[in-house]
């Protein structure tokens, strides 16, 4: 397994470095770093101030962003962080814009959003703290999630029917004669 980034102390895999097809000039990787880095801190700051005593809480999980990459981005869109967010009190698909971005008016609003292969409803939300992000649910409340590991494996799934590994093109065939007489098909006599 690789070694975690020092300032990922609680996210299982390490940020993707592949891009998704199709995906227009993806933002540094320190930024998407940074910006997944700020998103764990804000829910935890969020668990212990403003969720704490709540019942629906699930004591044995813990926030965690798990598979976050680069998205593919329309041209109008700035390009925006994908991956799953593990909470204790829900799981979600989240898109996070590189840049920190003011809300524009968007927050509550409905959106048919790329996810990988798919298409999925992500509704806006804006915290100062992280800025304007969107967010698909999963699962809510997470009782039936007895460990943390549970819950990664079952993000890491959900991610992986988003996104399935690229399919090699197969080798092109050479012409029947070619082949026979030892030439390449695409050469010129």
């Amino acid at each position: 397994m690789t070694p975690l980034h020092p300032l990922r102390p609680f996210a299982a895999e390490p940020l993707q470095d592949h891009l998704a097809v199709g995906q227009a000039k993806p933002m540094p990787r320190p930024v998407l770093e940074g910006r997944v880095q700020a998103l764990e801190v804000f829910y935890r700051w969020v668990q212990t101030e403003r969720m704490q005593g709540i019942p629906l809480l699930n004591e044995a999980l813990q926030v965690e962003a798990v598979g976050f990459e680069w998205g593919a981005c329309a041209d109008d869109d700035e390009p925006a962080a994908e991956g799953v967010l593990i909470t204790p009190w829900f799981m979600s698909l989240v898109r996070l814009p590189g840049p920190s971005l003011p809300h524009g008016e968007r927050v509550g609003c409905s959106f048919v959003r790329e996810f990988g292969s798919e298409c999925f409803d992500f509704i806006g939300a804006y915290d100062p703290a992280i800025g304007y992000h969107e967010t698909c649910a999963l699962f809510s409340p997470m009782g039936d999630f007895t460990t943390q590991a549970l819950a990664r494996e079952t993000a890491l799934a959900a991610l992986a029917l988003t996104r399935p590994a690229p399919v090699a093109a197969p080798e092109p065939m050479p012409a029947r004669r070619a082949f026979f007489l030892g030439r390449n098909p695409g050469a010129t006599p």
